[in-house]
Parts: structure tokens; C-alpha cells; sequence
């Protein structure tokens, strides 16, 4: 018998939640429901998903951060913004974060249900595809998926998890200033409050590991008043 395909549902009008719940599980999906972005991210942290359906108007942390801190763990699982945001700088916003679909409300439940199952099978076929788990800087490479830094002499650092989602994310975003606040909401998911020290001794770490001269830092810059900027800058 084959496994139901997962769905994690988020979404904070009861009775909407509820309705589009009832349609999956009819249509023969397995569905698991939260109804803020915090608990969505605990949720996805525990269980393992094919598709993720995401409110942007929701509680704690809005859909958008949801979706961009759940790329920095797994690039492949499909996510569709099901939301009331319907401008076009809604809808490019929704897919810088990782978007592969954008149904804006009210919707046709049957044109959901089609969406959803297009997603699924598109999310299935993926396996192929290669996954963003390297970045070379310099002359190091960064493992994300074993936490590991390789070195042109063949040693190995081990990294943090939050080494290695901060390092995504500017990564991820290279060549963009990424606020402090980015910082917290993505890489903390507001579990902890780390103090500004902390994430500025994150970058002083980076540039340790990756500068040349880390008093004339050419890869990892701080932006004053805002936050860090990685610049992948070729070695001259």
C-alpha cells in the first residue's frame, strides 16, 4: 500500500483551515495544521513533509520567514503561498522566499486541489535534482548538510548549526545587506534572543575561517546600522 503523501498546512482562520483540511484528507493526503509560523516551524523541524501550503498573513512569524527558513534546511520540498496578498510585489516576494506557487484568496477549491497535486508530483520527480549543500569560498568548501568547512590542505572544521544557516543565508543572499533582525527571525526563529555580540561574533568567526586578511574583509562586510553583507569576491 503506498504512504500518503504529507501536507503541512498553515493557516489561522479556523473555519478556512478546517475546510481545505477536510478536502485534502478526502483527496487521500495526510494533513498537519498550524495556525502561527512559530509553531510551523517546530512542526516541520519534527516530521518530514511534500508539501508545505503557508498563510503570509499569520501570528508570531509571518509566512514569508516561514518560507525562507525553511529553505536554509531543505531546498527541495515544495512550498505554495495560499494568502490574501495579492499585489505583484506580493506575489515576487513570495517566490524570492522559495514560493513555487501563489494561489491568492478566495480561491476555487478544486483549482487548490489541482495545484496541490501538480506540486506533489513535480516535488516526487525531484530526487534528481541537485541540492544546494556546497559553496566553495576561496579556497575552502562548505559542506551544509554534514556541518563541515573543508580546507585546500585537506583538514576539516566542524561547524554549528547556526554557523552553517547563517552562512546559508548571506550565502543565499549574496551581494544584499541581510538586517540583524533577518538574522534573529530566520537563523534564531525567535527561540533564542541572541545579543547583537553574538551574531557579531559569528562573522568575526567567518572571517577567521575565510579572509585572507580578516582587518580588510573581501567576503563577509558589515553594513552599519543594518546588518552583514557577503560579497563573493573572486581571489585576484
Amino acid at each position: 500500500m503506498q504512504a500518503k503523501q504529507r501536507i503541512l498546512l498553515v493557516e489561522d482562520e479556523e473555519h478556512l483551515l478546517e475546510a481545505i483540511k477536510l478536502n485534502l484528507e478526502l483527496e487521500g493526503y495526510r494533513v498537519t495544521t498550524a495556525t502561527d509560523g512559530k509553531k510551523a516551524l517546530k512542526i516541520f523541524k519534527e516530521e518530514r513533509f511534500n508539501l508545505i501550503v503557508l498563510d503570509v498573513m499569520i501570528p508570531e512569524i509571518d509566512g514569508f520567514q516561514v518560507a525562507e527558513t525553511i529553505r536554509l534546511q531543505n531546498t527541495e520540498v515544495p512550498i505554495m503561498f495560499l494568502t490574501a496578498k495579492n499585489s505583484s510585489e506580493d506575489r515576487i516576494t513570495g517566490l524570492k522566499k522559495g514560493a513555487d506557487d501563489y494561489l491568492v484568496k478566495p480561491f476555487n477549491l478544486e483549482e487548490l486541489i489541482l495545484r496541490v497535486g501538480n506540486l506533489i508530483r513535480r516535488g516526487l520527480k525531484a530526487d534528481d535534482l541537485k541540492e544546494f549543500n556546497s559553496y566553495t569560498i576561496g579556497d575552502k568548501t562548505i559542506y551544509f548538510n554534514s556541518y563541515e568547512l573543508h580546507h585546500a590542505d585537506g583538514s576539516i572544521t566542524s561547524l554549528t548549526k547556526k554557523e552553517t544557516m547563517l552562512l546559508k543565508l548571506l550565502i543565499e543572499r549574496k551581494n544584499e545587506a541581510v538586517s540583524r533582525e533577518q538574522i534573529l527571525e530566520t537563523v534564531w526563529n525567535y527561540d533564542v534572543y541572541p545579543s547583537t555580540r553574538t551574531i557579531d561574533n559569528f562573522i568575526l568567526t567567518f572571517r577567521k575561517y575565510f579572509e585572507p586578511d580578516q582587518k580588510h574583509p573581501v567576503f563577509f562586510h558589515s553594513i552599519r546600522g543594518v546588518g552583514y553583507k557577503f560579497t563573493d569576491t573572486p581571489t585576484v
